[in-house]
């Protein structure tokens, strides 16, 4: 699984909005600077993650962004999927076809249903975790937290 910077940056802001105790949220100035990302970035992220429902924008010139549902309604894999595509999906066959219109394996494919079988097991995993997971747990308690969720995975 490729993890894009869109996905990194764009769970970073929300993790950091989560954090915030301020009512107006945060600016877009005030992204840029505590994650060290240019405000374009910014910008264009909070965009995705406000068309998504992820997050509101409060109004006015002391305004910011705030999440939109409560951090533990928000799971990684809904800000993955908003921020980008699955690692397997519909399409991925169509588009790996090589030089031929259709996948010589189009009809029985054992590759597929190994792809397919890795999508849900990481689906499974990211609808576990959340913003709040995220926000409110050091980087030794998400390992512990996450690592129990492999566990139930497994049995």
């Amino acid at each position: 699984m490729k993890i894009t910077a869109q996905d990194e940056y764009g769970l970073r802001i929300l993790v950091r909005i989560a954090k915030c105790k301020d009512k107006t949220g945060l600016s877009i100035p005030q992204l840029s600077e505590a994650e060290g990302l240019s405000q374009p970035n910014v910008s264009k992220l909070t965009r995705i993650l406000r068309m998504e429902g992820l997050i509101n924008s409060t109004k006015g010139h002391v305004g910011g962004y705030v999440l939109a549902r409560p951090a533990a309604d928000i799971t990684v894999n809904d800000v993955l999927k908003a921020l980008g595509r699955r690692l397997f999906d519909e399409e991925f066959c169509a588009n790996h076809v090589g030089v031929l219109k259709l996948c010589t394996n189009s009809v029985d494919c054992s590759i597929r249903s190994l792809w397919t079988m890795v999508q849900s097991t990481i689906d499974k995993l990211l609808d576990k975790i959340t913003i709040a997971d995220l926000s409110t747990n050091s980087e030794k308690e998400a390992a512990s937290t996450f690592q129990g969720f492999l566990e139930e995975n497994a049995h």
